[in-house]
């Protein structure tokens, strides 16, 4: 029983090995919409053009991995029913733009309870921080929204690329 207390190289590929495995199992790699998510870009791109418009911004686009990472992050939000933008161990914000290939500098808003895009966006609007995140110096745009398993509530994210 002390032998496996004590440090050893194979202990530690052991635990190592252990580690990885349980790190891919909580990887989520999402590249489409799962159920109960929606790629909300279409819908946000509007009404975020319009405010950045009218503070004299120019317009965002719609960008592919902009996209991607904000239906990742609605769906782990969803998943965990926690509006949070770090979720789980070792999770963080540059590592999953990186991932997704999302042109940085980035940013992203989350958001939690509001039923329509446009309540969503208006949340955003309403706070300080995510309303400066929305008119900073960024091109591109992607907005998602995921519910719970059970759809009793939506998750939202924004996420604003370079």
């Amino acid at each position: 029983m002390t032998a496996f207390l004590l440090p050893t190289r194979r202990g530690f590929l052991v635990l190592s090995g252990m580690g990885l495995l349980l790190a891919g199992c909580s990887t989520t790699n999402v590249l489409t919409p799962a159920s109960g998510a929606e790629d909300e870009t279409a819908a946000a791109l509007p009404l975020v053009n319009r405010l950045r418009q009218s503070r004299n911004r120019s317009s965002l686009s719609p960008d592919t991995p902009a996209r991607r990472a904000a239906l990742q992050q609605a769906v782990r939000m969803a998943k965990a029913n926690e509006m949070s933008h770090l979720i789980g161990f070792g999770d963080d914000f540059g590592g999953r733009m990186r991932k997704n290939d999302v042109p940085l500098p980035a940013a992203e808003n989350i958001a939690s309870g509001q039923n329509t895009v446009e309540a969503a966006v208006q949340a955003w609007i309403d706070s300080p921080k995510h309303l400066e995140n929305m008119l900073g110096s960024y091109r591109g745009l992607g907005v998602a929204m995921a519910r719970t398993s059970t759809g009793a509530r939506s998750y939202w994210a924004m996420v604003l690329s370079g």
